[in-house]
């Protein structure tokens, strides 16, 4: 594929002017795998709780980029050897980290693609791109998936202190206007440092640390996990599995052409090994799902066309969160009153009336570590190294229970 070989200056609203270090990387973002990411939303359905959430997840790998180009010049200027081809393969890896994310991607996975996560068709859509540009992608594809020798590299994408998480909690929290999740990224980044092959946070940093810790803690309960946000994901998956229901069983479904493919088929991760089941998922982005369900409000399947209309209007299914699991009585009767109130049937009811639980893991060290390193060189667990008690109970799983019904 051909170069541009242009140097690009863009004006990101959370950082400012930000500039393109390598050739290579606006050729990747003028290509069409990579535009896509502007017409899917970053935050999916959150807008319905916070309407300025509306940033795209091409948003997020420009600045996710930008982050990279000063943690690199930072670990630089601590005597870390990081080559040119490193930092040209370390910057891909980042930029591309998202590529794989289908329109309203979490809600895709428990309905429209089955077996595989928008990570293994990041990695899908990474060879792909790397046959196009003949090879230029083989050194971030290793560091992506961790097959690097410098193991760091691959923390600056994918950890639990990588550049996506440094993005996404700053730019979310700005575009929802959720203030409790500002973080200090930029003074992060200016404590980055590598021990043993491991990203580690000069003590200097710690507090920065213990403030990200929190923010992404408060940024999912009210932001990722509100539960006005989970009401709406939850009955889109209801649209799409009673779409796809339907369109198994011969009922006439309006979609466009790649949406078709995968209402119409059990498309599975063998399937996505076909670059026809690729370039179809490249053409598939938000508007092709929210134009359907505006179609389906008016569809003579009484429970596809209000599960749309209430999507489409806002008036959303009633939801309660508490800690202990919901009763079989209690959802029982719940599918009944439902049942009644849409004269439909009880099993139909179910796509009215469903429960499931919700996670909040803030900082897990059994995954991987967040270390501090001290002035006389001694490395520690950030929940060792603080005497902030709230750093070590959000090291604590929470789980909480939610049952969605209509507001009868």
């Amino acid at each position: 594929m051909e170069s541009i070989n242009k140097k690009k200056i863009f004006n990101d609203p959370v950082y400012g002017f930000i500039s393109l270090p390598y050739d290579i990387i606006l050729d990747v973002i003028n290509h069409p795998y990579f535009q896509r990411l502007r017409r899917i939303k970053q935050l999916g359905l959150t807008d319905v709780v916070y309407p300025g959430a509306l940033h795209t997840r091409f948003h997020h790998a420009m600045g996710c980029t930008h982050l990279m180009g000063q943690a690199i010049d930072t670990l630089r200027a601590n005597g870390n050897e990081i080559t040119e081809e490193e930092a040209i393969g370390v910057t891909l890896a980042i930029l591309l980290h998202d590529i794989g994310h289908g329109p309203f991607s979490h809600a895709l996975e428990h309905s429209i693609v089955q077996g595989l996560t928008h990570e293994d068709i990041s990695v899908l859509f990474m060879a792909e791109l790397n046959k196009q540009f003949e090879g230029k992608l083989d050194l971030a594809i290793r560091i992506f998936n961790n097959q690097y020798p410098k193991r760091f590299l691959h923390q600056l994408v994918s950890s639990q202190l990588d550049m996506d998480r440094l993005d996404y909690l700053k730019r979310d929290s700005f575009y929802s206007g959720v203030s409790e999740g500002v973080v200090s990224n930029q003074r992060i980044i200016k404590m980055l440092d590598v021990v043993d092959d491991d990203l580690v946070i000069h003590e200097k940093g710690i507090y920065s640390i213990e403030k990200f810790i929190v923010a992404r803690r408060l940024m999912y309960w009210q932001v990722y996990l509100h539960k006005t946000v989970i009401s709406a994901e939850f009955l889109l998956v209801k649209i799409l599995k009673r779409a796809k229901f339907l369109a198994r069983n011969g009922s006439d479904i309006f979609c466009s052409p790649a949406f078709k493919l995968f209402l119409f088929n059990d498309i599975s991760k063998e399937d996505f090994q076909s670059k026809k089941t690729l370039e179809s998922f490249t053409q598939l982005d938000d508007y092709d799902v929210l134009g359907a369900i505006k179609v389906w409000s008016n569809h003579s399947d009484k429970v596809l066309a209000e599960l749309c209309n209430m999507l489409v209007n806002r008036h959303l299914l009633k939801v309660q969160i508490q800690k202990e699991e919901f009763s079989k009585e209690e959802i029982e009767k719940h599918i009944q009153l439902a049942a009644k109130h849409y004269a439909i049937t009880e099993e139909e009811a179910k796509y009215f009336v469903f429960n499931g639980n919700i996670e909040n893991n803030a900082y897990n060290p059994e995954m991987d570590r967040i270390n501090i390193l001290f002035k006389n060189g001694s490395v520690m667990d950030i929940t060792e190294a603080s005497d902030n008690l709230n750093v070590q109970a959000l090291s604590m799983t929470v789980r909480k229970y939610f049952l969605c019904y209509p507001s009868i």
